[in-house]
């Protein structure tokens, strides 16, 4: 090994260490804003495949959900909110619902919007009793018999989390 060839491999670990001691004491405010400029910036959803008993599964339709506005039950991540909270104050919110047998199904992330999805598959305590202002319609369907206008990407998760039923949680 040449002196050149150890020097070439010197300078960039000199420099890496340099910027490292930089950053550690730069104030934690500038840290936070460098960040929040350098880094994508996205929302983050939970939502629920929910059964019930008879393996069915439910769909609410939304009054200001783009298209027919069926889908399934969730909504936004509030700052300091951890994923299963979130899902559980917004069935509560928009369906007067509880729910049991809490299982992460899928986490995805789309361009457009910006947005991170997380699914869980669960099961009922009940039904719907109190819809609010956002919720037309609160229904249970067979994984078989799904509205038509269901986007096709939650038919199929469905489909793939209940199947025909056999997703049932005795």
């Amino acid at each position: 090994m040449s002196v050149a060839s150890g020097l070439c491999y010197a300078e960039p670990q000199m420099l890496n260490e340099l910027l490292g001691g930089i950053w550690r004491r730069t104030p934690v405010g500038l840290k936070r804003w460098t960040m929040r400029f350098t880094h994508a910036r996205f929302s983050v959803t939970a939502g629920a495949i929910i059964a019930d008993n008879q393996g069915r599964v439910l769909l609410l339709k939304h009054r200001f959900r783009p298209g027919t506005g069926w889908g399934i039950p969730g909504g936004y991540i509030e700052t300091g909110e951890q994923p299963e909270e979130a899902l559980r104050r917004e069935l509560r919110e928009e369906a007067g619902l509880e729910i049991e047998k809490i299982e992460l199904f899928l986490v995805r992330a789309f361009k457009k919007p910006r947005q991170v999805e997380i699914v869980y598959l669960c099961r009922a305590v009940g039904n719907p009793v109190q819809l609010n202002y956002e919720i037309e319609k609160a229904e249970w369907f067979s994984p078989n018999h799904l509205p038509p206008e269901l986007p096709k990407d939650q038919a199929e998760q469905i489909h793939s989390a209940l199947g025909d039923g056999a997703g049932r949680q005795d």
